[in-house]
């Protein structure tokens, strides 16, 4: 009796020789037939190379376009390392027939942690008197360096999204007796009446909002959502927080916006570019305060990423859909790879 080897069934991340930082459970994986592929290809061409046996990816920054994945024949499935998904082509996997999913329950908290933290060292300007201190500039007189400053209790809160990060920061913001609002077409008026919240279209949010925090994907519909018509429309002296994507708001457009004083300030944990180009107009500012996109960023988070991107990989392995997919309308599409069992990995004997 012959029998031959079946080939490996990879799982692979191309972005990083030593993986992903949260890790994958290579148990997980290991028992759904799955063996796990690192490296880091510093071209398109090495890309290709690394993933090209690949039945799932593990997705992080690097782009995933059509010019890469139709090159990866053997491919089932893509995960991202997160929420967004702005990083892969969805048009295109989908007409490859590749699933696409994410990890939506990734980093709630510490996202809306990380807002409320912007929002504090912002309108409290915590890092400019940290920065003063250090100066050696703490002097008679130095609280009057710090105003204008109001305070938060009787404010409002516009919340430009009304997804799971936006929804518990609603607690956090109401406990510091903020009065919430909130902005979303894709969220019923039962979910917001629920939280409390009155949903507004943008631009009547805009006009009573003292603060405005981001919290929407980037997609061609929110890509420059935050322009100069929508900084016209703000309160003057407004706060601004982003801790979603960078290019949700348009940065010549807030560039102007702060040095005209419609803006009180900013505070932004994403940038257009990122790592930025140093000097940078937006670091200039006294009155913005910049993160280096690591609002997501907790032990406990990761352990729930490396889970849910492990899981799902494992799923994707034994042919089923994951739990968490993004490319919906694949499901009932003839093309699908977790149905045509060409693209199966399968062994022989005889």
């Amino acid at each position: 009796m012959c029998v031959s080897v079946q080939a490996l069934r990879l799982v692979v991340f191309t972005e990083r020789e030593e993986g992903p930082v949260c890790g994958l459970d290579q148990k997980v994986i290991r028992e759904a037939g799955g063996t796990i592929k690192y490296g880091r290809a510093g071209s398109l061409a090495d890309r290709v190379a690394l993933a090209k046996s690949a039945e799932v990816l593990i997705a992080s920054t690097a782009p995933m376009r059509r010019e890469f994945l139709q090159q990866l024949p053997q491919l089932k499935g893509i995960v991202r390392l997160g929420i967004g998904v702005d990083s892969v082509d969805l048009d295109a996997a989908t007409d490859l027939g590749i699933v696409v999913a994410n990890v939506p329950e990734f980093c709630q908290d510490e996202v809306a942690e990380h807002a409320l933290g912007l929002l504090l060292a912002v309108t409290r300007k915590i890092v400019l008197a940290d920065r003063l201190t250090r100066q050696g500039k703490w002097v008679v007189g130095i609280q009057e360096r710090m105003l204008p400053m109001r305070r938060l209790r009787g404010q409002t809160l516009g919340l430009v999204g009304f997804g799971r990060i936006a929804q518990r920061l609603t607690g956090m913001a109401k406990a510091l007796g903020l009065r919430v609002i909130a902005a979303d077409p894709y969220v019923t008026p039962e979910i917001a009446e629920a939280a409390g919240v009155s949903l507004l279209p943008l631009e009547e949010l805009l006009p009573q909002a003292d603060i405005i925090s981001l919290h929407v994907p980037l997609t061609s519909e929110t890509r420059y959502l935050i322009n100069s018509d929508a900084f016209a429309l703000m309160k003057r002296g407004a706060i601004l927080i982003n801790t979603a994507r960078g290019p949700v708001v348009d940065e010549v457009a807030l560039e102007k916006a702060l040095a005209d004083g419609i803006l009180g300030g900013a505070g932004l944990d994403v940038l257009e570019t990122e790592p930025p180009r140093i000097p940078h107009p937006l670091l200039e500012f006294d009155n913005v305060v910049v993160t280096c996109h690591y609002a997501s960023c907790s032990f406990e988070a990761y352990a729930d990423l490396r889970n849910g991107v492990s899981e799902q990989a494992a799923q994707i392995l034994r042919g089923e859909f994951p739990r968490h997919l993004v490319n919906i309308p694949l499901k009932g599409l003839p093309q699908c790879r977790l149905r045509d069992p060409g693209v199966q990995s399968q062994g022989a004997q005889g």
